[in-house]
């Protein structure tokens, strides 16, 4: 929809406006697709008519209501026609009016009508029966007179000129709607794409790395598919599997979490699938699992890496087949729930050594999510500040605090092995040891931050050959590398920038496997207790 009361303010149209009355003493009208005019305030008694019949008529309730009737019914008309503008008669039959129509990709918008002109001579049958009906209306025949008298009569050339300059406003309506729309379209790409920069749901970030995460998750929350999230402790696992389903068809149904590390084997499986009274000692009464909980919803599994084979078994027959057996029951019950599992664990790895079923992962993992660590979207970290310091501040009922820039660097700098939940569990302590300061020095840090970076590595020699040197430094980083992962042998060669093939082979090298390490500490531990 055009917007009329913003064609006021554009300088081009009231140009031509200002030299269609001066030159060809005419007035224009701007009239919407409902044959609504949309430029004139009959309560404006101020403007000035160039045209001598719009001056006389439209200064009088009854001329007015005439003139204005007339350039509405030509709505009809200008929707009809194909050619874009024409010559019509005015409502005497005398006089006539230029209209060009207003459309837009084939859309009509309204239309521009220019009143009024004389072609040629006005005979005197004409001018007398115009009268007459002037009359009749109970307006001033004499006056109706004079304004005919100075009518503007267009000579070819002025004809042409004056229907160029009325197309003119018409397109000039057309182009200003066209960017008026071009913008409103892009203000709200843009907003959509800021709304997308920095949050998805409860989650936070404006680096590449989320940007992919979150056009995955756009293409995925219509699906029904199981989905896997990887990434490690503090990502934000959880939250990413509350997006998936809080976007998705099963959005008013159940979100029910269980952490399989929290259970053994035997409470796993009351806890997801349940049991009947009497199964075991302590079962007094029958007890809904986890699974028909959430029926029809979702069911995250966290840490589904910690899960024991016998369970995985469990879990492989519900996700393939839709039933389940409650513990100590006979009767198979039948389920609908979408299952999203998350772990911090390297799955392959657990396959080959056969702590994890192959047949399994490949049912979870139809849809894989990997949440990047925060070290690997360090221009986050700004944005995650201010959020955990207004957040942090606001529960406090505290004046919102800020970080020296010293201390700033430092956050900047951490590795952050804990992720976002580390940030925001420092954020909060910050906040608390701060005290009334406003600002937050550097050294209220943790030691961990403060120190980081200013370690060196003790013991490698600076003499000899290079080679060695080297060998040992490269020994040195990849042995407190995998005490630091725990051994998580994908995550230390993402940090060193090598392939997992070329780490493992370098770990054989140098006989840093985590079995024979912990054999040297436990045989070391013991030859000094033995020598005490």
């Amino acid at each position: 929809m055009i917007n009329w009361d913003d064609l006021k303010h554009i300088h081009v149209i009231r140009k031509l406006e200002q030299v269609l009355a001066q030159w060809f003493h005419t007035e224009i009208f701007f009239v919407d697709e409902k044959g609504t005019v949309r430029n004139y305030d009959p309560l404006d008694r101020l403007r000035e008519f160039k045209n001598p019949l719009c001056a006389t008529l439209l200064s009088q309730n009854v001329g007015r209501e005439f003139i204005l009737s007339a350039i509405a019914d030509a709505r009809d008309e200008m929707e009809k026609v194909k050619q874009p503008s024409h010559v019509m008669n005015g409502p005497f039959g005398f006089e006539k009016a230029y209209v060009s129509k207003i459309s837009l990709d084939g859309e009509f918008l309204g239309y521009v009508y220019a009143y009024s002109f004389i072609e040629g001579t006005v005979s005197e049958a004409a001018r007398k029966q115009a009268r007459k009906e002037c009359e009749d209306m109970g307006l001033d025949g004499e006056s109706f007179e004079l304004a005919v008298g100075r009518m503007k009569t267009f000579t070819e050339n002025e004809r042409k000129y004056f229907q160029e300059l009325v197309s003119l406003v018409a397109q000039e309506i057309v182009a200003f709607h066209t960017e008026i729309s071009k913008r409103e379209e892009r203000i709200t790409a843009l907003n959509s794409e800021l709304g997308n920069r920095y949050r998805y749901n409860s989650m936070i970030g404006k680096s590449k790395p989320m940007q992919e995460l979150y056009g995955l998750l756009d293409k995925i929350k219509a699906s029904e598919s199981t989905v896997l999230v990887q990434g490690e402790n503090g990502t934000g696992k959880e939250l990413i599997a509350k997006a998936i389903h809080f976007n998705s068809p099963r959005k008013d149904m159940q979100f029910v979490t269980v952490n399989c590390s929290a259970f053994n084997e035997n409470l796993l499986d009351s806890e997801l699938f349940g049991h009947v009274k009497g199964s075991f000692t302590g079962a007094v009464k029958d007890k809904k699992g986890l699974f028909e909980v959430a029926n029809r919803g979702t069911l995250f599994l966290d840490e589904i890496g910690d899960m024991s084979l016998t369970m995985q078994v469990k879990l492989l027959r519900v996700l393939q087949e839709g039933t389940l057996m409650s513990v100590g029951g006979v009767e198979q019950k039948r389920v609908d729930v979408r299952v999203i599992a998350a772990t911090n664990k390297d799955l392959k790895e657990m396959i080959e050594s056969g702590e994890f079923r192959e047949d399994l992962y490949y049912r979870i993992n139809v849809i894989n999510v990997h949440v990047p660590a925060l070290r690997d979207r360090k221009e986050d970290i700004p944005v995650l500040l201010d959020h955990f310091l207004v957040k942090a501040c606001k529960e406090k009922n505290i004046k919102l605090k800020s970080f020296a820039k010293r201390a700033y660097e430092k956050i900047f700098d951490f590795s952050w092995p804990g992720n976002v939940r580390e940030l925001e569990n420092e954020v909060e302590r910050l906040v608390v040891l701060s005290g009334d300061d406003e600002k937050i020095p550097a050294e209220l840090l943790s030691q961990r931050i403060r120190d980081f970076g200013s370690q060196k590595v003790q013991g490698v020699r600076i003499s000899g050959k290079l080679k060695d040197s080297l060998e040992e430094l490269e020994k040195t980083m990849i042995r407190e590398g995998l005490r630091r992962t725990k051994w998580n042998k994908s995550r230390l060669a993402k940090e060193l920038g090598i392939s997992r093939a070329g780490l493992i082979m370098k770990v054989e090298k140098y006989g840093l496997d985590k079995r024979k390490i912990m054999a040297a500490e436990a045989a070391a531990l013991k030859r000094e207790e033995e020598s005490a």
